[in-house]
This record gives C-alpha cells, structure tokens and sequence, in this order.
C-alpha cells in the first residue's frame, strides 16, 4: 500500500466517523449553549491506559502478524489539541522457517520468534472533544526496538493514524486506534483498543452565570413640609408634613418546569407551562426574569451544575425561538442541586417523588412600578 492511498484512506475514515459523531450529538447540542462545555471535554486533563491489538508486517519482514499490547499516556492542551507517549510489545514468530541465508532485515532460520518494543510520541488532534464520540487524527515519531536484531533492523519510525474515544462515562473511554508505522526498510500497520481513564482538573470553564443583583437600599423619605396660605386669612400660614410614595416591588408567581432524568430537553407538558408563564409576562411588560435551573441530587456538584445551566438555556432558548418574549428581558442561572424543593432521603433513587420534584426550573422575575 502506498502513502498517497493510506491517506486517502484515513481522509475516507475520517469523515464517516465526523457524520457518525454529528448523529449521536445533534438532539444535545442544538440545547446546549456556545458557552456551556461539555462533560466530555478533556481540556486539561490527563488520559491513561492499557491497549491490546493486532500488528500486521509486511510480507517481506518474513513475520507472522501478530497480537500486541502496551499502554498510553497523553495530554490535551486545547479541546482539540493534545500529545501522547505510546509503549508496545509485539511478540511475533517468524513466518517462513524454511529459508535460509541472509536478506536485509528479513527474519530466516535458525530464528524461530522475535520481540518487538515500540515507543512513540504523537500529536492528536480530535474533532469532537465535547461529544460523547469524537473522532481523531494522530501522527507523530518513535523507534522499533528488535530482538534478536538482524542487520539492524532498529529503527526510527514515523506513524500516521485515526480513530475515535466513545465516552462511556465523564471520565471512561474506549478508544480504536489504526495506525501505519513507516520504518527504514518495511512499513507495517496496527489496530488497538484501549480502555482510557482521563484524570486531573479541568480548566475553568465559561458559563452562562448571572450575578446576584447586589441588594439596594432606599433611603427612607424624609417628611416633605408644605406650606398653604388661606385665602380668607392670608396671613395664616398651616404646614402639612406629607411622605413621598415608595417604589412597590411585586414578585409574580409561576408554576415550575420540570424535566426528566439527566436531560434538558423540554417536554409538551412543560411547553404549555412555558406559554401560561409568558402570558403572565406579557400582561406585566415592565417586568424582567431570570431563568433559573436545578438537578435532584443524583451525580456530581460540577456536572449537576452544568445540567441546570443546560435547562436553563434550554428553556430560554425556546421562549425566544417562539417569539414568546424578547431576549433583552430574560437571564439565566444555574444553581445545580443546592436549593431543593424536596430533600431527597435517597440521591439514588432517581425517580423519588422528591428527586422528580428538583428537576426543574423556575422563573425568577420582578416587577417594579
């Protein structure tokens, strides 16, 4: 196999596991906002693991194929950039034990098996790092270490690869790697899979946070003296003291929003509560709301935060799409699973009457005269 159709080969691969990752991620990004990184995003962190495989020798090498295996430690500087290390073994009879003499880098009798050590160090880049499938390119440099070695048959070599990681949890991944290792004398190709465990902070993320409006004072009014002059006696001065009219702030009630377990998406129940909601506001135009969205206490603080946030968006998202109210009168916020409606005995119990009760939003919204 030539270089040029290697790579019109990974081209190909390429982009059916980018419309493969656009399928699985349609339904969750068209609600998640721009801003709002995904549980699947590495940026950050470390990803270790162990790998098994099958390695394929040219034919001339005079090799069996055979199995491999080794592990792999990498880094992700971007969402989409990151380096690996890469160490593998591949233990591997020769194939044709009839031959005899002497070839360049060709294995003959007496040499009955050969180990093979690899290291490499490579540069991934990942085309959907915040999806739950994310595909990738990867290429870098290393060196096959052979034993017994036959006419130095060590040698530097260059891989060029793709694959993809399918994220089974926040933080577990199995990943398919095919890769083609081009030596001094003989280019050779691999496929693993690998169990990866990513590990360490995530960088600080954006989020669409909004502030708590810091309290206001009011000065209390300070009587306003009056003077009135009578027309029968115009010398007559009264003084009134009257108190000038504070501002009324009236808090308009709404019925919650509630969602199913784990999701954002917005339910044909919750849409006609949505527009009940925006009626309300719609007879009071003066007022503005903020958007707040909870979890039930199942799962961790930072994903449940970012859970709320996402039904916050989404239910934002709808109103405005519907042209029930205009943006410039909505925020949101999310608050995770602290302030419960219901206190949940059991987190684990994901459909208790209280944990259904906690996933939700409300509308948080002031009127003021």
């Amino acid at each position: 196999m030539k270089i040029g159709s290697f790579t019109v080969c990974i081209m190909v691969v390429v982009a059916l596991l980018s419309t493969v990752s656009n399928v699985f991620a349609y339904e969750d990004m068209r609600l998640t906002s721009s801003l709002d990184r995904s549980r699947y995003d590495q940026t950050g962190r470390f990803e270790v693991g162990p790998f098994i495989g099958y390695h394929y020798f040219e034919n001339k090498q005079n090799l069996e194929d055979s199995f491999s295996y080794g592990g792999r430690l990498g880094y992700n500087f971007t969402s989409n950039l990151g380096a690996e290390i890469t160490l593998g073994v591949v233990n591997a009879d020769v194939d044709n034990k009839s031959l005899t003499g002497l070839a360049k880098g060709q294995y003959r009798s007496p040499t009955g098996s050969v180990d093979v050590k690899y290291y490499q160090v490579d540069a991934i880049y990942q085309f959907s790092p915040s999806r739950r499938l994310s595909p990738f390119v990867t290429a870098g440099i290393g060196r096959s270490l052979y034993s017994p070695n036959v006419m130095s048959n060590d040698t530097n070599t260059i891989n060029l690869g793709v694959g993809a990681k399918y994220w089974v949890k926040d933080d577990i991944a199995v990943r398919l790697d095919v890769r083609a290792f081009e030596e001094k004398h003989f280019r050779n190709y691999s496929g693993t899979v690998e169990l990866v465990y990513a590990f360490g902070s995530r960088k600080k993320r954006e989020s669409i946070v909004v502030a708590e409006p810091a309290p206001r004072f009011e000065p209390k009014p300070e009587p306003v003296e009056v003077v009135v002059v009578s027309e029968e006696s115009p010398m007559v001065e009264e003084r009134v003291k009257t108190v000038a009219a504070q501002p009324g702030i009236i808090v308009l009630a709404f019925e919650d929003i509630h969602f199913n377990f784990d999701k954002s998406t917005l339910t044909d129940a919750a849409k006609i509560i949505l527009r009940r909601s925006i009626q309300i506001l719609k007879d009071n135009p003066e007022a503005k709301v903020r958007i707040a969205g909870y979890t039930s206490a199942s799962g961790s603080e930072e994903y449940n935060q970012r859970l709320s946030e996402r039904r916050a968006a989404s239910v934002a998202k709808y109103v405005i799409e519907e042209g029930l109210i205009s943006p410039d009168r909505i925020s949101t916020i999310g608050y995770g699973k602290s302030n419960p409606a219901e206190y949940e005995a059991s987190p684990k119990q994901i459909y208790s009457k209280a944990a259904m009760a906690n996933m939700r939003v409300l509308f948080e919204t002031y009127l003021n005269n």
